[in-house]
């Protein structure tokens, strides 16, 4: 349910566009998201941080691309966020010794102690690899494709590959889990 509601301001985002053009889009998806948010912060009372970067990023594209009356910025944003993801999951577990993909999974998931840093560390870099790709991928799709196609791949193909990329992991991880003794 959690990823449904993580998707509503793309899934707002695609069916106004169907409905009202890029421009419109924009505009439902930045409210969309602020709504999102607070609806969190009533729920939980907190915002996490990845929320509050979704949060800007979506406002400052979308302005830009409103008052500009440009579609670039708001077809730069994913790409623009998806390496921010990349870079700060790659700079802090290169430079920092934080491993972001094992914080905010390590709670969920025992690994054998092994090999367990390994482990993470090579997590860590599959996802960091992951959004660095797929924001490639957002700039190859929205500048040699049309638009409606770039707002189709934003919510099936994006989604798809990152639901694609989460089975696999799960099957690389489950060689690595502990499993408690029965």
């Amino acid at each position: 349910m959690k990823f449904l509601f993580d998707l509503f301001p793309i899934i707002l985002f695609f069916i106004a566009y169907k409905f009202g053009g890029i421009y419109q889009a924009t505009i439902v998806a930045m409210v969309a998201t602020i709504v999102q948010i607070l609806w969190v912060y009533y729920r939980h009372r907190k915002i996490d941080a990845m929320q509050w970067v979704s949060l800007i990023m979506i406002m400052v594209f979308g302005s830009l691309t409103i008052f500009l009356h440009d579609s670039t910025f708001i077809l730069l944003k994913p790409t623009a966020l998806y390496w921010l993801f990349s870079g700060v999951l790659f700079v802090s577990a290169q430079f920092f010794n934080k491993n972001w993909i094992q914080v905010l999974m390590g709670k969920q998931i025992t690994l054998k102690p092994t090999h367990a840093h390994t482990v993470w560390h090579q997590l860590n870099l599959a996802w960091s690899a992951f959004f660095f790709f797929m924001g490639f991928l957002n700039l190859y799709i929205a500048f040699e494709y049309s638009e409606e196609t770039w707002v189709n791949f934003k919510l099936f193909g994006s989604t798809g590959l990152l639901i694609a990329f989460v089975i696999a992991q799960g099957f690389w991880m489950s060689r690595h889990i502990e499993h408690p003794a029965e």
